[in-house]
């Protein structure tokens, strides 16, 4: 095993991916602390959905007109599909090349917490439907949401490919250069497309507990979303070839970024198919799309095509995404922005040499 066997470099002369594989798992030095604080960030932002009261969500829905159960329940095997590629697509492709022993335990605790978003989803439905079934067996029957799927899990199985196969070096950085940047799409607007519609039903006092859950989970993926534009700044600053691969790659990757938002923008028009609802619409979630998009790309240097105001769309989307608490079920986990374990180690023997017993 690869483990076993001692590097040649040290780990602070490492890239984040394609160098010589982690060996001791040390975190005493490390060359991306950021993503060390990120992982601990994650850590203490655990949560389980049990932990949230959705037992008026089931009157709710019932009290929902057929196109707003629509959107909503439509809303959910997106977020359902999302998860399941991202539960498991981290560690498959980005963790057997990753070679910092901060990247290889944050990959770890990325795909851990997606794990936790799908149960959520199973949570939530089997509190509405008495056969969840009804839900789940007809998911990949959606074009729009295969549409997704498969667009999202291209660039993963590009990536997974070089891992396994012969391929010259340049390609296979190629491909995690398009990879890590699809997850940074998917994490940065995909998920806050599904996220506001959510949380649209929570503003008319319905759907509560199910917006309360999309809190916890929309937390969580932004501290992924931090993770990724963190990695994807990293490799073109340690690495001259991946510096001008992401020159060579730009129109490429703007052009992703681009079928991402109309995508989505697709997918609202496919919400919508029957009917608005109050202080949401195909429009306004288009216009939310755009946004988000536009937020999104300039983040990354990537030129964006739409001329978008800077003020949000949907306003009342930033209550939910920022802040800390959340009001959960009535049991010591009351508050989402706790930190276990949060303790520095800076106490050294001359900060108490003034003291005596």
């Amino acid at each position: 095993m690869s483990i076993l066997k001692k590097n040649k470099k040290s780990h602070m002369d490492k890239m984040m991916f394609l160098d010589e594989p982690v060996d001791i798992q040390r975190y005493d030095e490390l060359k991306y602390p950021a993503l060390d604080k990120i992982t601990d960030k994650q850590l203490g932002f655990f949560w389980r959905p049990e932990e949230v009261d959705i037992s008026k969500d089931k009157k709710d829905f019932d009290s929902l007109t057929e196109h707003e159960q629509h959107i909503f329940t439509s809303n959910l095997k997106r977020q359902i599909l999302l998860d399941s590629v991202q539960g498991r697509a981290p560690n498959i492709a980005f963790l057997p090349i990753a070679s910092l022993p901060e990247v290889e335990n944050w990959i770890e605790t990325w795909s851990f917490s997606e794990t936790i978003h799908s149960r959520s989803y199973t949570h939530i439905i089997r509190n509405i439907y008495p056969n969840p079934s009804i839900v789940f067996d007809n998911l990949l029957d959606i074009k729009q949401i295969i549409e997704c799927g498969n667009d999202i899990a291209k660039y993963y199985d590009e990536l997974i490919t070089c891992n396994h196969g012969p391929t010259n070096k340049k390609d296979h950085k190629k491909a995690l250069w398009m990879c890590m940047n699809s997850a940074n799409a998917l994490e940065g607007i995909r998920f806050y497309v599904s996220f506001a519609c959510s949380w649209a039903f929570a503003e008319l006092k319905k759907m509560e507990g199910n917006a309360k859950i999309i809190k916890f989970i929309a937390r969580d993926e932004n501290v992924h979303l931090a993770s990724t534009t963190t990695m994807l700044k990293n490799m073109v600053k340690e690495d001259k070839e991946m510096e001008k691969i992401s020159i060579e790659l730009k129109d490429e990757v703007t052009a992703l970024f681009v079928k991402v938002i109309e995508q989505e923008k697709e997918w609202a028009s496919y919400l919508f198919k029957d009917g608005s609802m109050i202080g949401l619409n195909e429009k306004l979630l288009g216009d939310y799309i755009e946004w988000i998009g536009a937020k999104r790309m300039r983040s990354l240097g990537l030129e964006c095509p739409y001329s978008v105001s800077k003020l949000n769309p949907l306003p009342w989307t930033e209550k939910w995404i920022g802040g800390g608490n959340v009001q959960v079920a009535p049991q010591e986990t009351e508050i989402s922005s706790y930190v276990v374990g949060g303790v520095k180690q800076d106490a050294d023997q001359t900060m108490l040499s003034g003291l005596a017993l």
